[in-house]
Protein backbone atom coordinates (compact mmCIF):
# COMPACT_ATOMS: atom_id res chain seq x y z
CA UNK A 1 0.00 0.00 0.00
CA UNK A 2 1.14 3.51 -0.70
CA UNK A 3 0.83 5.81 2.28
CA UNK A 4 1.99 9.40 2.37
CA UNK A 5 3.37 10.80 5.63
CA UNK A 6 0.49 12.16 7.63
CA UNK A 7 -2.00 10.35 5.40
CA UNK A 8 -5.11 9.48 7.44
CA UNK A 9 -5.13 6.04 5.79
CA UNK A 10 -1.93 4.89 7.49
CA UNK A 11 -1.60 1.27 8.65
CA UNK A 12 -3.54 2.00 11.86
CA UNK A 13 -6.61 2.45 9.65
CA UNK A 14 -6.30 -1.18 8.51
CA UNK A 15 -6.61 -2.23 12.16
CA UNK A 16 -9.74 -0.09 12.56
CA UNK A 17 -11.33 -1.76 9.54
CA UNK A 18 -10.35 -5.22 10.79
CA UNK A 19 -11.70 -4.50 14.28
CA UNK A 20 -14.95 -3.24 12.77
CA UNK A 21 -15.25 -6.40 10.67
CA UNK A 22 -14.51 -8.66 13.67
CA UNK A 23 -16.97 -6.91 16.00
CA UNK A 24 -19.83 -9.38 15.61
CA UNK A 25 -17.95 -12.50 14.51
CA UNK A 26 -18.92 -14.58 17.58
CA UNK A 27 -22.59 -14.69 16.50
CA UNK A 28 -22.41 -15.83 12.87
CA UNK A 29 -25.92 -14.75 11.92
CA UNK A 30 -25.44 -11.27 13.42
CA UNK A 31 -21.94 -11.06 11.91
CA UNK A 32 -23.19 -11.82 8.40
CA UNK A 33 -26.09 -9.37 8.73
CA UNK A 34 -23.90 -6.56 10.11
CA UNK A 35 -21.23 -7.14 7.46
CA UNK A 36 -23.84 -7.08 4.69
CA UNK A 37 -25.31 -3.81 5.98
CA UNK A 38 -21.90 -2.17 6.37
CA UNK A 39 -20.56 -3.23 2.97
CA UNK A 40 -23.76 -2.52 1.03
CA UNK A 41 -24.12 0.84 2.75
CA UNK A 42 -20.52 1.84 2.13
CA UNK A 43 -19.74 0.20 -1.23
CA UNK A 44 -23.06 -0.57 -2.96
CA UNK A 45 -21.54 -0.83 -6.44
CA UNK A 46 -18.89 -3.32 -5.35
CA UNK A 47 -20.99 -5.46 -3.00
CA UNK A 48 -23.57 -8.16 -3.70
CA UNK A 49 -25.58 -9.88 -0.99
CA UNK A 50 -27.58 -13.08 -1.45
CA UNK A 51 -30.18 -14.04 1.13
CA UNK A 52 -31.77 -17.38 1.94
CA UNK A 53 -35.33 -17.56 0.81
CA UNK A 54 -38.27 -19.75 1.51
CA UNK A 55 -41.92 -19.51 0.60
CA UNK A 56 -43.15 -19.35 4.19
CA UNK A 57 -39.96 -18.00 5.79
CA UNK A 58 -40.37 -14.97 8.03
CA UNK A 59 -36.65 -14.24 7.97
CA UNK A 60 -34.27 -14.05 5.04
CA UNK A 61 -30.80 -14.30 6.59
CA UNK A 62 -27.68 -13.45 4.61
CA UNK A 63 -26.38 -16.49 2.74
CA UNK A 64 -23.48 -14.91 0.85
CA UNK A 65 -21.63 -11.60 0.57
CA UNK A 66 -19.21 -10.79 -2.24
CA UNK A 67 -17.24 -7.56 -2.41
CA UNK A 68 -14.92 -6.68 -5.29
CA UNK A 69 -11.96 -4.43 -4.49
CA UNK A 70 -9.25 -3.91 -7.09
CA UNK A 71 -8.20 -7.22 -8.61
CA UNK A 72 -9.79 -9.33 -5.88
CA UNK A 73 -13.22 -10.48 -4.89
CA UNK A 74 -13.75 -11.42 -1.25
CA UNK A 75 -16.60 -13.87 -0.68
CA UNK A 76 -18.07 -15.11 2.57
CA UNK A 77 -20.90 -17.63 2.54
CA UNK A 78 -22.92 -19.83 4.85
CA UNK A 79 -25.46 -22.45 3.88
CA UNK A 80 -28.29 -22.86 6.43
CA UNK A 81 -26.57 -23.83 9.71
CA UNK A 82 -23.28 -24.88 8.08
CA UNK A 83 -19.84 -23.41 8.62
CA UNK A 84 -18.70 -20.12 7.14
CA UNK A 85 -16.69 -20.37 3.94
CA UNK A 86 -14.34 -17.48 3.17
CA UNK A 87 -12.67 -17.09 -0.20
CA UNK A 88 -10.46 -14.67 -2.09
CA UNK A 89 -10.58 -14.74 -5.88
CA UNK A 90 -8.20 -13.06 -8.32
CA UNK A 91 -10.34 -11.38 -10.99
CA UNK A 92 -9.02 -9.90 -14.23
CA UNK A 93 -11.46 -8.17 -16.59
CA UNK A 94 -14.39 -9.95 -14.99
CA UNK A 95 -12.85 -13.42 -15.25
CA UNK A 96 -11.94 -15.33 -12.09
CA UNK A 97 -8.43 -16.69 -12.56
CA UNK A 98 -7.87 -18.28 -9.15
CA UNK A 99 -9.93 -18.83 -6.02
CA UNK A 100 -8.41 -19.61 -2.64
CA UNK A 101 -10.32 -20.68 0.44
CA UNK A 102 -8.73 -18.88 3.38
CA UNK A 103 -9.36 -18.83 7.16
CA UNK A 104 -11.86 -16.25 8.48
CA UNK A 105 -9.20 -14.26 10.38
CA UNK A 106 -7.01 -14.00 7.26
CA UNK A 107 -10.07 -13.07 5.18
CA UNK A 108 -10.93 -10.25 7.61
CA UNK A 109 -7.34 -8.94 7.60
CA UNK A 110 -7.06 -9.03 3.79
CA UNK A 111 -10.46 -7.42 3.29
CA UNK A 112 -9.53 -4.70 5.80
CA UNK A 113 -6.24 -4.04 3.97
CA UNK A 114 -8.07 -3.86 0.63
CA UNK A 115 -10.66 -1.48 2.11
CA UNK A 116 -7.90 0.79 3.41
CA UNK A 117 -6.12 0.72 0.05
CA UNK A 118 -9.37 1.50 -1.76
CA UNK A 119 -9.91 4.46 0.57
CA UNK A 120 -6.38 5.76 -0.05
CA UNK A 121 -6.91 5.70 -3.83
CA UNK A 122 -10.18 7.60 -4.06
CA UNK A 123 -11.83 10.43 -2.18
CA UNK A 124 -15.31 8.96 -2.72
CA UNK A 125 -14.14 5.55 -1.46
CA UNK A 126 -12.53 7.28 1.53
CA UNK A 127 -15.87 8.92 2.41
CA UNK A 128 -17.75 5.64 1.91
CA UNK A 129 -15.35 3.76 4.14
CA UNK A 130 -15.59 6.41 6.85
CA UNK A 131 -19.33 5.62 6.84
CA UNK A 132 -18.40 1.93 7.11
CA UNK A 133 -16.51 2.59 10.34
CA UNK A 134 -19.34 4.69 11.76
CA UNK A 135 -22.08 2.10 11.14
Amino acid sequence: MNYLPGDPMEPMQVELFAASLRADSTDIKAFMEALAVKLQGSLPNQTTVARQSGFFAKEHPVREIAVTLGDYQYRIAREKQGPIITQRAKVVRGIVLKTDQIPLEQWINELAASLAEEASNSASAHAALERFLLQ
